[in-house]
């Protein structure tokens, strides 16, 4: 588990207040994880941006140029996208 020290407005402060007491939570943090449950599949599938799309092909073009002979894994390709 992840612990993480958050600054947040008032506003956000009712609000976990409010999700923390419609679901019967113990604390904010569960408020958080349940707000990320409700709506992070939303936020998961919204699209790439184009440039990044673009830099994702130009790295894989580059890299069957340097081995032609092979494919790239999908360990290798996420290596390129951390490196850049």
């Amino acid at each position: 588990m992840v612990q993480a020290m958050i600054n947040i407005s008032e506003r956000s402060n009712r609000m976990l207040n409010i999700v923390k007491a419609k679901f019967g939570l113990r604390d904010k943090s569960q408020a958080i994880n349940k707000l990320t449950e409700l709506f992070g599949q939303e936020i998961e599938h919204i699209d790439a941006r184009e440039e990044y799309v673009k830099e994702i092909i130009q790295l894989c073009d580059e890299h069957s140029k340097k081995y032609p002979a092979r494919k790239m894994t999908l360990s290798e390709l996420d290596e390129l996208c951390e490196a850049n």
